[in-house]
């Protein structure tokens, strides 16, 4: 079983950033494929960012391109979602996911372990 906890979230102001970390444990963490959801109120949970096990291929979605940045640490067991320029549009709750796969997924139903979530809400 893989643990999964994100920290880092908050309130920010239109234009500002947020740093979130997650931390993996309980099994070797670079057998994942890592990714970063998020699910506003009364929106479906949606892909935000993933990055490979080696920490070589990144996907993102298209509207976070630019502003945010996926990356790990497999040191740490951590994986990191750098949020710049935020907007009002990106407030929802952040989650961390970790996928088995071969393969890189950006589908809810193909990341196996998930954590619980951490609130990031932009102001205007």
């Amino acid at each position: 079983q893989l643990k999964l906890v994100e920290t880092g979230g908050g309130l920010v102001q239109a234009g500002g950033s947020l740093r979130l970390s997650c931390a993996a444990s309980g099994r070797t963490f670079n057998k994942y494929h890592m990714g970063w959801f998020r699910q506003a109120p009364g929106k479906e949970r949606e892909f935000v960012a993933a990055i490979s096990r080696t920490g070589g291929i990144t996907y993102y979605l298209d509207s976070v391109k630019g502003r945010f940045t996926i990356s790990g640490d497999n040191a740490k067991n951590t994986v990191f979602l750098q949020m710049n320029s935020l907007k009002p549009e990106d407030t929802a709750v952040y989650y961390c996911a970790a996928d088995r796969s071969l393969v890189m997924n950006r589908e809810v139903s193909e990341y196996d372990y998930w954590g619980q979530g951490t609130q990031v809400t932009v102001s205007s």
